[in-house]
């Protein structure tokens, strides 16, 4: 549980409790229908923004504060009493003071005041309740050993209630120049084997503890380390340079400089998850028809199951089952695309070769991006044993790993561009890996939406598909 998302859920929580309690004295003690209808409404609404904001500005929403709820108990009494006192003066000048209930303005204040400071009580015994079982931790690796690693441990370990988990550390340098137990952590192996280590441990951050002067040997490692979904900090506790204050992130007070973010994380996640579940709930009702006529289509074709199941890369390397309408020969069909489908291939039956021109054949991977194991838009999955002339795509492309930072998607940005179909030379993998990386870099709401809409029409080249 990301520290980010549980201090906006907070911040929503509260406002929510605060519109509704004020509301809630505005129905039960003023009623409706007077000439002040309107007038209420945008005192409530803008009270409740404002104490939101001031409260986050006072850092109350940090989690050390939420983990500590007594030590902003003052902060939180002087703010909302400052928004009543501002609501005052305000109503004062515009001699309107006068027509509000006292009543009201009074129980409001107390009733927003207990709804700000009870449920912070609660709460802050669920964030130390879920710190302690690691529900809100970030699991970190440091990159680099030795004594630059060791004043790095401690200094994290001094900021009380940060949420780092430190699981070890990784170095490519031998024992003797990089000890195998720094601050009680062990070395647990060197960078190649970090990135299979960060993959199954679900590791959400990668801590470089190297000085900036050494920038042949940090920028060697940030090449293999790219590829990973993780956010990657250049830690500066130890570096001559200072930077200003905005450059840094910070572990506490341990200033970091951040090298890459975790694509499309915290709110954007949600945000995108909901647009996979929205849009794919769409598609399966209103394409429905077309699904049953094909699975009737593919029956009276061939022997055989309606759908196939292949297994593809996920997000995070993860080996997902993507599914298809069935366009082979049951008993020629290749699970692991070792052999690409070529033109005319004899292994396609006549109903497979309609659906695979027209797409068709991909409309059961809407219930992959329900179930969520595919995104509505994203990279394509490629099966785990694809091949370019015996070679993996992997090893054909440098960085082909790093499009699975994100969830791969039904459609994509390499799709519309007419990468699509068989990838038979070296080129067409690198060009769809180059869009697929663009897209990572650039996403957004509004590009998914882009992308979606203009698929039906892209679908009509059907030159590569086959």
């Amino acid at each position: 549980m990301s520290p980010i998302m549980v201090s906006g859920v907070l911040r929503l929580v509260e406002f929510a409790l605060l519109v509704l309690s004020g509301a809630a004295l505005y129905v039960e003690h003023v009623g409706l229908g007077t000439e002040l209808d309107w007038h209420y409404p945008i005192v409530i609404a803008v009270a409740s923004v404002l104490a939101v904001i001031l409260l986050d500005i006072n850092d109350c929403y940090q989690l050390p504060a939420l983990m500590r709820p007594l030590s902003t108990v003052a902060r939180i009494a002087i703010t909302w009493a400052g928004i009543f006192a501002l609501l005052a003066v305000v109503g004062f000048f515009l001699k309107v003071a006068d027509d509000f209930s006292r009543f009201w303005f009074g129980g409001w204040f107390l009733a927003g005041l207990a709804v700000l400071l009870l449920p912070r009580f609660a709460f802050g015994y669920l964030i130390r309740r879920w710190a302690r079982n690691g529900r809100i931790e970030r699991r970190a690796v440091i990159v680099g050993g030795g004594k630059s690693a060791e004043t790095l441990i401690r200094s994290i370990e001094k900021q009380p209630y940060n949420d780092i988990r430190i699981c070890g550390i990784f170095d490519d340098r031998d024992d003797s120049r990089s000890p195998p137990l720094v601050a009680g952590y062990p070395k647990l192996g060197t960078i190649s084997e970090l990135i299979e280590f960060a993959r199954i441990a679900r590791i959400d951050m990668l801590i470089v503890s190297l000085p900036m002067t050494a920038e042949s040997r940090v920028l060697s490692l940030l090449k293999k380390l790219w590829v990973l979904p993780v956010d990657i900090r250049l830690s500066a506790h130890s570096n001559q340079l200072q930077f200003r204050p905005r450059s840094y992130s910070y572990v506490g007070s341990v200033p970091m400089l951040d090298i890459f973010d975790k694509p499309i994380n915290n709110w954007d996640s949600v945000a995108k998850r909901a647009f996979d579940i929205v849009f794919s709930l769409l598609g399966i009702v209103f394409l429905s028809p077309v699904m049953i006529a094909t699975a009737i289509a593919i029956k009276l074709d061939s022997k055989g199951p309606v759908l196939f199941k292949q297994k593809r890369h996920g997000f995070n390397n993860e080996v997902i089952e993507v599914y298809k309408f069935r366009s082979m020969y049951t008993d020629q069909a290749d699970p692991t695309a070792i052999r690409p489908v070529t033109k005319g291939d004899p292994r396609v039956t006549r109903v497979g070769r309609f659906i695979r021109k027209t797409s068709i054949d991909e409309l059961p991977q809407f219930f992959n991006a329900l179930f969520g194991s595919l995104s509505l838009v994203g990279p394509r999955p490629h099966a785990v044993a694809a091949q370019s002339h015996n070679l993996l795509y992997a090893e054909v492309v440098d960085g082909y790993f790093a499009r699975h930072r994100v969830k791969p998607g039904v459609t994509g940005w390499a799709q519309i561009n007419g990468w699509r179909g068989e990838m038979d030379t070296d080129e067409k993998i690198r060009m769809r890996t180059e869009l697929d990386l663009h897209y990572i870099e650039n996403w957004s709401l509004w590009f998914d939406l882009q992308i979606l809409f203009l698929t039906p029409i892209r679908l009509l080249n059907t030159e590569n598909a086959y």
